[in-house]
């Protein structure tokens, strides 16, 4: 079965909206554990407009699955990485004005950037993954950089599944580039933009180990509850 991680950023997304205290994002992400999801996600963001440090040391005290701190390669966010030492560590591009991440991590573009950080988070006992758009010379130079694990964007075939467009063209390429990078010998997750309704398409490609979904997940227990939402989501990826 592949593996769920939920992220639970959009808990803390809610408690923002009012500055307030509630909801927890730590009793969310135990639920999330107790419901049968396989790991908790967290993006710890430069302008901390959701997870703040505080957040993510209750998540490292608590989390008993496995703990995924999303990250830039911005030096102040690496420190804190390095100290909390999260199980894994998920590079991805951060724009302050994005609404959420958008696209994947320019690897081959940021080469030595990318590796110096890799290298240190390594060091510090952290497996660390890159979140990259689905392309050759993202996956090549994600090799070079020295990681095991790539996390595909998959946000144009979400896109397209959404509008009604092509988006078996996306799912072709999703598929395609999976299979290059597992013959790489990387570990293939995937996120960003999955649902209930397009998750399992990607869900049954050969060899795909983990699916990191968050917004989907956390508006669905806006009706059926935390506990119910990754139950749900679970099934679909069976």
């Amino acid at each position: 079965m592949v593996r769920l991680g939920v992220n639970i950023d959009h808990v803390v997304t809610v408690r923002e909206a009012r500055r307030t205290f509630e909801p927890d994002p730590v009793s969310a992400a135990l639920q999330c554990e107790e419901a049968g999801c396989d790991g908790i996600v967290c993006h710890l963001r430069k302008d901390r407009r959701h997870i703040n440090e505080k957040d993510l040391y209750g998540l490292k005290q608590k989390v008993r699955t496995r703990l995924n701190m999303e990250m830039s390669v911005d030096p102040e966010i690496v420190d804190i990485a390095c100290r909390a030492r999260p199980d894994q560590a998920t590079l991805v591009p951060e724009n302050r004005r994005e609404i959420t991440t958008e696209g994947g991590l320019d690897v081959a573009g940021n080469f030595e950037k990318v590796r110096d950080v890799v290298g240190r988070l390594s060091s510090a006992g952290i497996e660390v993954s890159l979140f990259i758009d689905p392309e050759p010379e993202q996956a090549a130079a994600s090799k070079k950089a020295g990681v095991n694990m790539v996390e595909f964007h998959t946000g144009r075939y979400a896109e397209a599944f959404n509008a009604g467009g092509d988006h078996m063209k996306e799912l072709g390429c999703l598929r395609d580039m999976s299979a290059a990078a597992i013959e790489e010998g990387l570990v293939v997750c995937a996120g960003h933009g999955l649902n209930y309704r397009n998750v399992t398409p990607v869900a049954r490609m050969n060899g795909m180990y983990e699916l990191n979904i968050g917004h989907s997940i956390i508006s669905r227990a806006v009706f059926v509850g935390i506990k119910e939402a990754v139950k749900e989501m679970k099934g679909l990826l069976a």
